[in-house]
């Protein structure tokens, strides 16, 4: 099977671009702080140069090393979706602490949404993991389409800044996903424009490349202080909130136990007393 001129081009293009991408990272010295998108983008012109060459030359393996790449990118881009999470919220402690909590279940979940989908599916086992990855990388892109969602809806309320670089890396991923999904949904209703969907999905790629790479070389600036915001931000009383009942309500021991359990012990000797009386 050969591949066409245009397709060889774009892959081409798309491996230059991630390398780029690559290279603006580690000028900048933003690899530190952003070690696993580094890797993501590693990740991802390492697959597009196997798969290109593999296409071309030995499509019998294509079929393996395609879904090889494509768990393995599953699974990086959930990790990445934390890291931009942390480093978006470095200065909540406590919400991210809240973060790592509900990212450690999604991860949960996932395993056994692809457990539980590869054991009720019928068929050999090849085509079980293949379900089971599509189905936890559908559910990878809804994350990161949801974490684009939050960033753009509450960006004041949460005192973003559209020019961090960790915001740019979460539009990015989100508007990959947001594609991805609805060239799926194109490609299980149009099978006959299953190519020229793929090419559209390709095209979308490369515009968040030339975006990563236009936003990783602008200058950063940080959210304002929350102390020299108008009113107080959601996030910051999400935080204190947080602190509070971790620090707080949660020593019941010294607060709530000691003032719960003498009114039991009240409430009970009156009631005694009045059977006696009684």
């Amino acid at each position: 099977m050969q591949m066409s001129h245009p397709q060889l081009a774009l892959a081409m293009i798309s491996f230059l671009l991630t390398g780029g991408v690559m290279f603006i990272i580690a000028r900048r010295n933003l690899r530190q702080a952003y070690p696993l998108f580094f890797s993501y983008l590693g990740i991802n012109a390492v697959a597009v140069l196997l798969l290109t060459v593999l296409y071309k030359f030995a499509i019998g393996q294509y079929f393996y090393a395609y879904w090889t790449t494509s768990t393995l990118l599953m699974m990086v881009g959930f990790t990445v979706q934390y890291e931009v999470f942390v480093d978006i919220l470095k200065p909540f402690s406590a919400v991210i602490d809240l973060g790592k909590m509900l990212f450690f279940w999604a991860a949960g979940f996932l395993l056994l949404a692809g457990f539980m989908t590869a054991l009720v599916t019928s068929g050999t086992h090849v085509s079980k993991i293949v379900v089971a990855v599509d189905l936890c990388d559908r559910c990878v892109h809804l994350m990161q389409c949801g974490l684009m969602l939050l960033m753009v809806v509450f960006e004041k309320r949460l005192n973003l800044s559209w020019r961090s670089s960790g915001m740019g890396v979460a539009l990015g991923l989100g508007l990959i996903a947001a594609m991805d999904l609805i060239v799926s949904y194109a490609q299980g209703r149009y099978p006959a424009q299953t190519q020229s969907l793929a090419m559209l999905n390709t095209f979308a790629f490369l515009g968040v490349l030339v975006f990563w790479a236009l936003r990783l070389t602008a200058r950063e600036s940080g959210p304002a202080k929350a102390a020299d915001a108008p009113a107080r931000l959601i996030i910051q009383r999400w935080n204190d909130a947080l602190i509070s009942y971790r620090h707080g309500e949660m020593g019941l021991s010294a607060i709530g136990v000691s003032s719960f359990l003498p009114g039991v012990e009240q409430t009970v000797d009156r009631v005694m007393a009045r059977k006696v009386v009684q």
